[in-house]
């Protein structure tokens, strides 16, 4: 039955609070919505305790490191094409380039025996086991999607060519508040549901290798990332705490710069161009998924956007996480979209009120402007 929402809403996007509020149950959800650089909506139900609650969001974190990648390519320091030993000297696979790896082409998904709760939690251990892993498909040939391995390999290329980790960097470009890769404030952080059911993994199958679940015990998801010590770690490739505030201000600061600090008279500006953005955003790996089994849509690490869901133009990128967390930008709109949830979807990661949520907002928003 409907629930009350709280928050704010600028005509004519009250009608997106409106398609919240009729969820059949609550899910514990935070929305925010950004405009031509204007927040539009911001709203949330009330299992998730307020707009300022923060949550884990899973993969929706690893969107972080890929801005971070898209902000060092622009300004040269990465290649796309280099191959990763020029920078990962270590690195097994002498022909995989960056792209290769950001389209989640490297056959490295996992390790037999699955990881230790340690190196699922430290980014350096979890790339150093993965140097002794054979992949699970010939390198670049196929793709699947590397859950809680990609966070660890990209940093890996990032803290060799930078001598800074790719969350260091983040901080320095970005800054967003309400994005946490490590210590976020606990008194603010509201545990992950399960989901009403679970879906059954087949043994030996690269999903299980995938998602840890080969390891012994297999990794709980919910558990692992209500425990301290992960959020307090911060792996990239799923251990993210936020909020919607913050998830959308991390995308609006892509596409608008982020809000200098009081005082400074300095104007925003946009940590990336808009030419990298796009090429991010492009389809370079999709068709049949190794790990899900289904057909998918990458990027350069973002899951691409307007296959998904058609109203949105070419240009859009983002990333969705396993609790049904989705956030997204769309430069051609002047969009962004930030929803997080506590009551998880787990392990579809496709909260099945997102697309007529979307809709409502492009339906408020209007037509691409013309140029």
């Amino acid at each position: 039955m409907p629930f009350p929402v709280r928050g704010t809403a600028a005509e004519p996007f009250a009608v997106v609070v409106d398609a919240l509020a009729g969820l059949p149950s609550d899910p514990g959800a935070q929305l925010v919505v950004h405009h031509h650089g204007r927040r539009v909506v911001d709203a949330w139900s009330p299992a998730a305790g307020d707009g300022d609650a923060l949550t884990g969001v899973y993969s929706a974190g690893k969107a972080a490191a890929y801005l971070v990648a898209a902000a060092l390519v622009a300004d040269g320091v990465l290649e796309l094409d280099r191959r990763v030993v020029e920078y990962w000297p270590e690195f097994t696979l002498p022909a995989l380039t960056l792209t290769d790896l950001l389209a989640h082409r490297s056959g490295l998904i996992g390790v037999h025996g699955g990881f230790t709760p340690a190196e699922l939690a430290d980014d350096r251990l979890l790339a150093a086991r993965l140097l002794h892993q054979e992949p699970f498909w010939r390198p670049g040939s196929a793709y699947g999607y590397h859950a809680f391995t990609i966070g660890a390999l990209l940093n890996e290329v990032v803290t060799r060519a930078t001598g800074r980790t790719t969350k260091q960097l983040f901080t320095d470009l970005i800054g967003t508040p309400d994005v946490f890769l490590g210590t976020p404030d606990e008194s603010r952080y509201r545990p992950l549901l399960p989901p009403p059911q679970k879906i059954r993994i087949p043994p030996g199958s690269l999903t299980e290798i995938a998602f840890n679940l080969n390891a012994a015990p297999p990794t709980d998801m919910i558990s692992w990332i209500n425990t301290p010590s992960v959020r307090a770690a911060g792996p990239l490739s799923g251990g993210a705490v936020a909020s919607a505030r913050g998830l959308a201000s991390m995308y609006a600061a892509a596409l608008w710069g982020a809000s200098p600090p009081p005082g400074s008279s300095s104007p925003a500006r946009p940590f990336v161009d808009r030419h990298t953005l796009a090429d991010f955003a492009q389809i370079s790996s999709d068709g049949f998924d190794r790990v899900t089994g289904e057909r998918r849509h990458f990027g350069l690490g973002f899951e691409v956007q307007h296959l998904r869901y058609p109203g949105l133009s070419p240009s859009a990128f983002g990333h969705s996480g396993a609790s049904g967390t989705h956030a997204l930008a769309d430069p051609d709109h002047g969009l962004v979209f930030a929803y997080t949830r506590r009551t998880c979807a787990y392990p579809t990661g496709a909260a099945p009120e997102v697309p007529a949520l979307l809709n409502a907002v492009l339906r408020a928003a209007g037509p691409v402007p013309t140029r």
